[in-house]
């Protein structure tokens, strides 16, 4: 990989770090070469402080390191993605990222909905939702609509109407995403476990 260290004056390139497993960014650094270096070799990313005018490792003082998973470099040769396992909060004032977000894995659209669902589960009494009226059934009915939701699937896959099947799939996710709100649980939790088996 070819990083051009020469194209600011000071020798340094910006470093966005993301996490690996969610895909949150979680800081910005500067490299110069040294740093690029010493990153590598110790699988630690290291930075170079632009305060403190010296190589500083994240997480040197406090223990919150960036475990190295790959750099990649930008198209110009000048920007640096460094996708790394963060241990603890990234910033220095305690948050997750220096933006201040939470760095949690979320799933598009399906984290979107998966809050919708939870939004209306708690304000069932407020709004008459079909959601609302799931869990106000409970988890037999619920269950049994993810069952009656499943068997839909199962027939249109067997046909040949491609928009009957998506459609059905599409409605025993949606229905099964409201089953694991019922259970206490998220898709997070259902891809932890697809995670631990790939392993």
């Amino acid at each position: 990989m070819t990083i051009d260290f020469n194209k600011n004056s000071d020798g340094l390139v910006p470093a966005i770090i993301q996490d690996f497993t969610t895909r949150q960014v979680l800081m910005l650094g500067y490299m110069n070469e040294e740093a690029y270096k010493k990153t590598i070799e110790s699988g630690k990313v290291t930075f170079f402080s632009r305060t403190k005018n010296r190589l500083w490792t994240k997480g040197e003082e406090s223990g919150n390191f960036l475990n190295l998973v790959s750099i990649k470099n930008d198209c110009d040769n000048d920007t640096l993605l460094v996708k790394v396992k963060p241990v603890g909060p990234t910033c220095h004032k305690g948050t997750d990222t220096c933006w201040d977000e939470a760095n949690y894995q979320q799933f598009g659209f399906l984290t979107e909905l998966e809050n919708v669902i939870k939004s209306r589960r708690l304000n069932s009494n407020s709004e008459k939702s079909y959601v609302a009226s799931l869990f106000e059934k409970g988890i037999n009915k619920i269950a049994q609509k993810v069952g009656e939701e499943a068997v839909e699937i199962v027939i249109e896959a067997k046909d040949d109407n491609d928009d009957l099947f998506l459609n059905e799939g599409a409605d025993l996710l949606f229905h099964y995403l409201i089953l694991l709100q019922a259970k206490g649980f998220s898709l997070k939790d259902i891809v932890k476990v697809l995670e631990g088996r790939h392993k």
